[in-house]
């Protein structure tokens, strides 16, 4: 991980900074009043991870500066990590230090923590992990108290779980999220709540039902359930899928239906191009969407897609990356007028920042 920087005295200014560029960036599309979502000025990122340094029979947390990964930073801790990963830091390298078995070919720490409180930690190494390690491991669980994993090539082990659960409060209601370790989570829980309650409040009027494309683990799916008659959502990694799925029984939500494709084949379902197996237990034609939902990584939508989109009454777009955004809107706004646009600052101190748009057809 690079280093990574935090100047709380200098947070809104730097917001406003990149909320400005963004208009600028953005002008052709005449957008509506920004709503700006803003994020903790610290302590607000629920994952890490560090390279640990091995040197004279010690290890420490190292980073680095981009480009320069042949010259460490040591650090003690990580102001742009939750309070709990801080509090963890340095019991966990105590206990590593204090253990030749566990500090041994170490070269690696993941963490992952959440707002409920529970947190998993993931040891990688270049050496097999053996019953001696696992006896060690296993002791480091219990006093850490936490869950944890070890990792080498080919081998994982887990002590007990390879997940945390997660509780966000979304609008007036709770949603609980398994996250598995390799999995893509939000890293921002603060700035994910805020996401997720602007979602659920601007898809309100919608009604009829909800086609999802890329749905991951059913972090925006179970909350907008709620809104819809039916909703039919889509995601090709099987890992997210299967979160998925545990996810809706355990917040009990029954009017989702979840599809294995990518993007791109349900697009060609949809034009019925071809039939495909993974939707034979699914009548497209019972269906009356009025609304779909996007949520893509940083490539944006495929043009094929993003025609798509425009036979929906409403278009909700969620997207990490504003250049493939504007592509995106290019062809969207030819059918479709922008209602609603907010930012959200996922990544403090950083150019990134996350859109929200709300798209009604003209």
């Amino acid at each position: 991980m690079a280093i990574h920087q935090v100047f709380p005295d200098q947070y809104d200014a730097q917001l406003n900074q990149k909320v400005a560029r963004l208009k600028e960036d953005f002008a052709r599309f005449d957008l509506p009043e920004i709503d700006v979502f803003s994020s903790p000025e610290k302590h607000y990122r629920l994952r890490a991870e560090f390279k640990m340094w091995q040197d004279d029979g010690q290890v420490n947390y190292a980073m680095y500066q981009p480009g320069e990964y042949k010259k460490p930073f040591l650090i003690d801790d990580f102001p742009v990590a939750s309070e709990q990963i801080n509090r963890l830091m340095p019991e966990l390298l105590a206990a590593i230090n204090a253990d030749p078995i566990l500090r041994l070919k170490l070269f690696q720490v993941e963490f992952l923590t959440t707002l409920s409180g529970e947190a998993l930690i993931t040891l990688l190494y270049h050496k097999r992990l053996d019953e001696a390690w696992e006896e060690a491991a296993r002791a480091l669980k219990k006093q850490l108290g936490v869950d944890l994993i070890g990792r080498s090539r080919k081998q994982k082990v887990v002590m007990d779980r390879d997940f945390v659960v997660e509780r966000l409060q979304v609008a007036d209601k709770v949603f609980q999220y398994q996250q598995v370790e390799t999995g893509f989570t939000q890293p921002n829980g603060r700035v994910c709540e805020k996401m997720l309650t602007w979602a659920v409040e601007q898809s309100r009027p919608f009604g009829d039902d909800l086609l999802e494309l890329y749905c991951g683990n059913g972090n925006f799916t179970l909350p907008l359930a709620q809104n819809f008659r039916h909703v039919l959502a889509t995601e090709l990694a099987k890992s997210s899928l299967a979160s998925a799925e545990y996810n809706q029984r355990l917040n009990g939500v029954d009017n989702v239906t979840l599809v294995r494709m990518s993007s791109e084949d349900f697009a060609q379902a949809l034009d019925k191009v071809r039939p495909f197996r993974r939707l034979r237990h699914v009548d497209l034609d019972s269906y009356s969407f009025s609304t779909i939902f996007v949520d893509p990584p940083r490539a944006g939508l495929d043009p094929h897609t993003t025609r798509i989109t425009q036979r929906f009454d409403n278009i909700l777009y969620v997207s990490c990356n504003p250049d493939t955004l504007k592509h995106n809107l290019d062809t969207m706004t030819q059918t479709h007028r922008i209602e609603h646009f907010a930012v959200f600052d996922q990544f403090p101190y950083t150019h990134h920042l996350e859109c929200g748009v709300v798209l009604r057809k003209r």
